[in-house]
């Protein structure tokens, strides 16, 4: 299944090699002011973070955030942009979709190909029926991106686990 190609990204599972570009990614300004402190703050803890986090995922579950990569011109793997997967909370009842992207890479339509591209893959590998996703209700880039991935608001709710108000989407698989 993995990895994914589209036009211009290669999505592929995180492994520890990738340490470097998650300390850079969990300390840009947007996911701090979006998504959250996740205290991660050098090397060691990146790869902590990746072992305990996207890695135990895709084992337990089978899906996981992955890396976002640019498509190189020899179609290989070309440099880290982001992330982008499912994940299961506890206090939701269906995998989340999850992204992040360095502000760099932000408003250039790759959270859209990245996102529409792990959805099918899971929709139709996994089985899955319903997608949740919860985001900042502040942040109006990652709630269009929603819509536009046919996703519908159903309510905020206060997560004490997230640091607060999140707004919650659905998405059910068609037919």
């Amino acid at each position: 299944m993995y990895p994914l190609y589209t036009k211009r990204l290669v999505i592929r599972p995180l492994t520890e090699h990738e340490a470097p570009f998650i300390l850079k990614l969990l300390n840009d300004p947007g996911f701090l002011q979006f998504i959250g402190d996740k205290q991660v703050r050098n090397l060691e803890q990146a790869r902590e973070y990746i072992r305990t986090g996207p890695m135990q995922s895709f084992l337990e579950h089978g899906f996981a955030l992955h890396l976002v990569s640019l498509r190189a011109e020899n179609h290989g793997e070309g440099e880290p942009i982001g992330i982008c997967g499912l994940l299961q909370r506890d206090f939701l009842p269906a995998p989340d979709l999850g992204f992040a992207f360095l502000q760099e890479f932000t408003g250039q339509g790759f959270g859209f190909e990245a996102t529409r591209q792990v959805l099918a893959e899971e929709f139709t590998y996994k089985g899955l029926t319903k997608i949740m996703a919860i985001t900042a209700p502040d942040n109006e880039a990652s709630r269009a991106l929603l819509e536009k991935l046919n996703f519908i608001y159903t309510e905020s709710r206060n997560f004490p686990q997230l640091g607060g108000e999140s707004a919650i989407y659905h998405l059910h698989k068609a037919g």
